[in-house]
């Protein structure tokens, strides 16, 4: 059995008003509802919204790799 796979890459984005962290749990949570065999992501970009001078919101780009072949 070979370990060679083959994955697809996407580019989502997550967002939340309380931290970065919400903002990558709530993007790979909501991939996970149409996006089986998700094994890892990388952060690309975090940016943020401004509100009266405070943080209005997180957003942060993740590119999430799922497997399409385990051949």
């Amino acid at each position: 059995m070979s370990d060679h796979r083959t994955y697809k890459l996407i580019e989502i984005v997550g967002t939340s008003r309380n931290s970065v962290d919400d903002a990558i749990n709530n993007a790979v949570t909501e991939a996970s509802r149409t996006i089986r065999n998700m094994d890892w992501f990388e952060v690309v970009e975090t940016r943020g919204h401004i509100e009266n001078g405070r943080v209005g919101h997180y957003q942060v780009t993740l590119k999430i790799g799922f497997r399409i072949s385990d051949s």
